[in-house]
């Protein structure tokens, strides 16, 4: 179960309202690398977890920590969409040229133009659980596999994806406020980094798990002879330089062969049959007159 306490992790106060920012803050929030996102992905990984206990509540830790993380985004989304725009917008305003880009030469046009308007229509002024361009949150930027190798490097993905959003969103804003809780989420997400690639690491040491993922199917059924080709599939051979272009793999099982010609290895691609009629496909002949 869960419990809250009436305080935030950290400051969630803007020094000014700005209702243009608060969509763009919305990325980080109901967005694909957002952190709803990450709160789902962990707590669906804890709860499904079957690893040694350790795991398990390592990633319950993170993804009750993000539920913080969305109660501030939330928080100062609604309190960036409190009263009017800031001074900046309301000076380009008064430029006909740029008011006119914006929306309209009077201050309200701008607001409005410039803002989501769902935050008024919808919500009220406060978040919602959607992208910067509205787009709803949904289940499938999510990942809980029950295999924790393949989550975890998901994971880092995400903490990477998601500390890349953020670090753009503050060079997009000079409030100090907000400024202030972006900092503190920047630093979070280097400690989420540096623990799942940690976890990763310690993952690897106890034998659970190893690359290629999943390690406990048997290599012998694949198809080994191109398990370790790189395949230059375009013109030019600058992908020969790099290290995954020679030398041993990095699960140690074998060394990497670079094919600056390959060849296809399968039958020679035919058409299709024709499809059952009942589905009404497009038919490989013209149809009689009389079915017309």
């Amino acid at each position: 179960m869960f419990f809250r306490t009436n305080q935030f992790q950290y400051n969630a106060k803007p020094d000014r309202p700005d209702p243009v920012y608060a969509k763009k803050l919305q990325e980080v929030l109901g967005g694909q690398w957002g952190e709803i996102s990450v709160m789902m992905t962990y707590l669906f990984q804890g709860w499904n977890c079957r690893a040694p206990a350790k795991y398990r509540d390592m990633i319950l830790d993170i993804g009750t920590e993000e539920i913080a993380h969305v109660e501030m985004l939330a928080t100062m989304i609604a309190r960036l969409l409190e009263t009017s725009p800031v001074e900046a917008q309301e000076e380009a305003a008064k430029n006909s040229a740029v008011g006119a880009i914006l929306g309209g030469s009077r201050l309200e046009d701008v607001l409005v133009s410039g803002m989501n308007p769902q935050h008024a229509i919808v919500s009220g002024l406060g978040a919602t659980p959607t992208d910067s361009v509205g787009y709803p949150w949904n289940a499938r930027y999510t990942i809980a596999s029950g295999n924790l190798l393949a989550d975890f490097r998901f994971n880092v993905t995400a903490e990477s994806q998601g500390r890349l959003q953020v670090c753009r969103l503050y060079e997009m804003t000079d409030d100090p406020g907000v400024r202030d809780m972006l900092s503190f989420l920047i630093a979070r997400d280097t400690m989420h980094q540096n623990q799942w690639l940690a976890a990763i690491a310690e993952l690897e040491a106890d034998g659970l798990e190893a690359t290629p993922v999943p390690q406990s199917f048997p290599q012998d059924l694949e198809k080994s002879e191109v398990a370790y080709q790189f395949w230059n599939c375009s013109d030019g051979t600058d992908s020969k330089a790099g290290r995954w272009a020679k030398g041993p793999t990095p699960d140690g099982k074998g060394e990497f062969q670079y094919l600056e010609h390959p060849q296809p290895l399968g039958e020679t691609v035919e058409e299709l049959a024709a499809g059952d009629p009942l589905l009404h496909g497009t038919p490989k002949r013209p149809m009689p007159p009389a079915a017309s």
